[in-house]
């Protein structure tokens, strides 16, 4: 007679074979009830409505809401294929943002389809998903990322409400500072005679100073006999910033967001205490500060079931918590590498301290810092080798967070531009809280982003006259949600007055 063990194993092998096909939700008839039950009652499956599962992790306490938000939009894409075949597509405001590379999960996902209930369906963690008895576009107007049915970029433009520019001003920007000219959304204004929708696009690519392409919009419409006004549908220009033609996206979003955020951070921070110029006394104390530097973990890497993962549940050595030998051989290549690390960025902060530039340093640097943080778990064999080859190769995701880091592309395409505003920005406090906030943002490792980030700041700090702040676990629930606040909803003051907090007293 199997034993529980093996019975459970035999259950974790069923799901990982559903799960090679790419699939993200679980459907009541996809394994059988015995499998599904004894997945569900182990904490390996997670029910999301009547019939529909998601894969979740049994560590996951109650309520927690990682699992969910790395498999929103999967389970999305799947659920509404199962209702609507190819009928359905997300609506034009939707569609813009993801264009422009925001993932975050929404509260509530708008849907067209033909044959909807227009009536919201309750998913979990406060969101929910509304499918819209709505005309689709044409089916060359519609296209699929990531398994999502989405208008193209054009129709999107011209199908988009007003309220987009004023809801998603940084999306809104990034989209249009990628048009190289007006030609196809403006082949679209005019085909449909779409004279306030005219004015308004041509008054957003002048908000940008895209002057040109609000120009060609405009003559071409009055020469083909409409009469357009032009309106701003923006709430104000963006002061200080410089549109260039850049293909990505993302490396927009991130100039035009930092543009933004600085403004909100300039004045929040105390300014630094006097002290001497004493680069050994600084470094001395950096020494001393060494045993109560917190050690967070921000990082998560999704929810596979893994051959391994079966194989160890089969011999009966899994435990959710992880033997206690496991766990003390992590914890002290978790420690070891903490230490080899802190000491390749002291080199940093005496660099800073001599007079180099902060930015440029940590560009320089921070590449040995990750090294230095993993290099004991690769030689243990507890982190693949290839992961000290540089930034990400896959997807991850912030446990708990509605925000979804950027993708593999898109890291390669920002932290060249993240280094570039560091290095040229002069504010001491945009650099302590923009440099932290956004290299979490873009998380460009699959592990050790939230040390990496407070490691950064940290050299920001040395820069700016201030001493090492510790970020204490204590105050972690407040640190992540100011993260989120700025993360998801782009409001960056929460952020920057929880370390102007820290900064005012070090030791609460």
């Amino acid at each position: 007679m199997a034993s529980p063990a093996e019975k459970l194993a035999n259950s974790l092998e069923a799901l990982e074979q559903f799960q090679r096909g790419g699939r993200t939700c679980v459907r009541s008839r996809d394994i059988s009830r015995t499998d599904r039950e004894r997945l569900v009652r182990n904490g390996f499956l997670k029910e999301v409505m009547k019939g529909w599962y998601i894969v979740s992790r049994p560590e996951e306490g109650r309520g927690e809401s990682t699992a969910w938000y790395a498999s929103f939009w999967g389970f999305c894409s799947e659920y509404l294929t199962e209702r609507f075949g190819t009928e359905w597509c997300l609506s034009a405001d939707q569609s813009l943002l993801l264009h422009a590379g925001n993932w975050s999960v929404p509260s509530q996902l708008l849907v067209r389809a033909n044959g909807a209930s227009n009536r919201p369906v309750q998913l979990l963690h406060d969101t929910s998903l509304l499918d819209v008895r709505q005309a689709l576009p044409a089916d060359d107007d519609i296209a699929v990322l990531d398994g999502m049915r989405m208008y193209k970029l054009d129709a999107a433009f011209v199908a988009a409400s007003a309220n987009f520019y004023v809801n998603h001003p940084t999306d809104a920007r990034a989209l249009l500072a990628m048009q190289r000219d007006a030609g196809p959304i403006l082949a679209r204004l005019l085909a449909g005679g779409h004279t306030a929708i005219a004015g308004r696009i041509a008054g957003a690519f002048r908000n940008i100073g895209a002057d040109r392409v609000a120009d060609d919009i405009m003559g071409a419409m009055k020469a083909a006999g409409h009469t357009v006004r032009e309106t701003d549908p923006f709430e104000g220009q963006l002061e200080g910033y410089t549109f260039t033609r850049e293909p990505s996206p993302y490396a927009h979003r991130i100039r035009l967001m930092w543009n933004t955020m600085r403004k909100d951070i300039i004045g929040k921070l105390p300014a630094p205490a006097a002290r001497r110029n004493d680069i050994d006394a600084y470094l001395g104390a950096v020494d001393d500060i060494y045993v109560t530097d917190a050690y967070h973990s921000l990082s998560i890497e999704g929810y596979r079931v893994t051959p391994d993962l079966i194989e160890r549940v089969r011999r009966g050595s899994w435990n959710p918590d992880k033997s206690e030998t496991d766990r003390q051989q992590m914890d002290a290549m978790a420690a070891r590498g903490y230490h080899l690390c802190f000491q390749e960025v002291r080199k940093s902060v005496e660099r800073v301290l001599k007079g180099d530039n902060a930015g440029k340093v940590v560009d320089d640097d921070h590449a040995s810092w990750y090294r230095q943080m993993f290099g004991p778990g690769v030689e243990a064999g507890l982190v693949r080798p290839e992961n000290l080859a540089g930034y990400r190769n896959g997807q991850v995701y912030i446990r708990g967070s509605q925000h979804r880091p950027l993708n593999v592309e898109a890291v390669r395409d920002t932290m060249p531009v993240f280094f570039e505003l560091l290095m040229q920005e002069q504010e001491p406090a945009v650099r302590i809280v923009l440099g932290h906030f956004m290299f979490v943002y873009i998380h460009p490792y699959m592990d050790g982003n939230g040390r990496m980030g407070r490691f950064l700041m940290n050299v920001m700090m040395a820069a700016g006259g201030y001493d090492w702040t510790v970020i204490p676990v204590t105050s972690r629930n407040d640190y992540m949600r100011a993260l989120e606040e700025a993360s998801v909803r782009e409001n960056i003051v929460p952020f920057a007055e929880f370390l102007a907090e820290r900064i005012r007293n070090p030791t609460r």
